[in-house]
């Protein structure tokens, strides 16, 4: 059974730090692709960062550019969010999802398998 499992969201506060894990379990992780979305309450849910199977590409929304970094660790089967300086327009449930190579990365639908989401809660 296929399974990615988020951990690591909480409560900040405005120019705080946060770091989002995520886990698989159940496939053959090294060969997909990773992203990080996240989804504000009442909004779609948008595209945060992505890396490539191999880890040697990275791409970021320009609303996380310079305070966002994403990682995996193909040998734990995990994949990070480090968030820095967050704003409360960082709020929202943040999941990450697995994809064939090839997919788009922006677009969720291209996306095959989903973690069950982290709530983080940025406060002014």
């Amino acid at each position: 059974q296929v399974q990615l499992v988020e951990s690591g969201g909480g409560l900040v506060q405005a120019g705080d730090s946060l770091r989002l894990s995520c886990t698989a379990a159940g496939w053959i992780y090294s060969n997909y692709n990773m992203g990080w979305f996240r989804q504000a309450p009442g909004k779609e849910r948008e595209f945060v960062a992505w890396i490539r199977w191999t880890g040697d590409s990275i791409f970021y929304a320009d609303s996380v550019k310079g305070r966002f970094s994403i990682s995996r660790d193909n040998g734990k089967n995990t994949v990070a969010l480090q968030m820095n300086s967050l704003k409360p327009a960082d709020t929202g449930v943040y999941y990450c999802a697995a994809q064939g190579v090839g997919a788009s990365r922006y677009e969720a639908s291209q996306y095959n398998y989903w973690g069950q989401g982290a709530q983080v809660t940025v406060s002014s």
